[in-house]
């Protein structure tokens, strides 16, 4: 099981762990308006994503997966996050023991491809290291970048929506193992 979180690179990116020098970047993408838009309604403030940013850190130890930070090459910059997490949602239907995926990513990079490269690297981790039957994940009705990102990594959205804190959101769930052609590769070291 893995105790923090592993590097992998892609063309463009490095995820890794988080660290205390990311708290500046990851409570500016956390603190955007626009982007939380869609991820509880209202910007999370600086104490906030500092919890945050430890609790990914800490599923890392306890469960063997989390969230990785998501660096570019070219400049260092922290721009988001994604990975898999275990938030004991009570929602319907349950997906309690299931490693959701889940990402956000800071407004500079939307529309780059920056999420699918990420999203994709970590799926390639997860279909090596976790093997679940499937992953799911829940959005946001109205957040349709995000729906489209989901369906561009193999997510399927599910016949009917979940029911997350009463109220309607799209259920999503990509099969565990897709043909090696759909994959995304990516390099680990750790």
């Amino acid at each position: 099981m893995h105790r923090s979180a592993p590097t992998l690179e892609t063309e463009r990116l490095i995820l890794r762990d988080f660290t205390k020098q990311d708290l500046d970047a990851h409570a500016a993408t956390l603190g955007d308006e626009e982007v939380m838009r869609h991820i509880g309604g209202k910007p999370v403030n600086r104490e906030d994503s500092w919890r945050r940013m430890l609790g990914g850190i800490g599923m890392w130890s306890v469960i063997g997966m989390g969230p990785w930070a998501v660096e570019l090459k070219a400049d260092g910059r922290m721009v988001g996050h994604c990975g898999f997490f275990q938030f004991e949602r009570d929602m319907t239907p349950t997906i309690l023991g299931e490693p959701e995926m889940g990402w956000i990513f800071d407004r500079s990079v939307h529309g780059q491809g920056v999420a699918f490269e990420a999203c994709s690297a970590a799926l390639a981790w997860a279909e090596r290291e976790l093997a679940a039957e499937s992953y799911p994940a829940i959005i946001d009705l109205d957040n349709v970048p995000s729906m489209k990102l989901a369906e561009r990594l193999g997510f399927v959205r599910q016949p009917e929506d979940a029911t997350y804190r009463d109220a309607a959101i799209a259920f999503f769930r990509r099969p565990g193992r897709l043909p090696a052609s759909a994959a995304a590769t990516s390099t680990s070291t750790s």
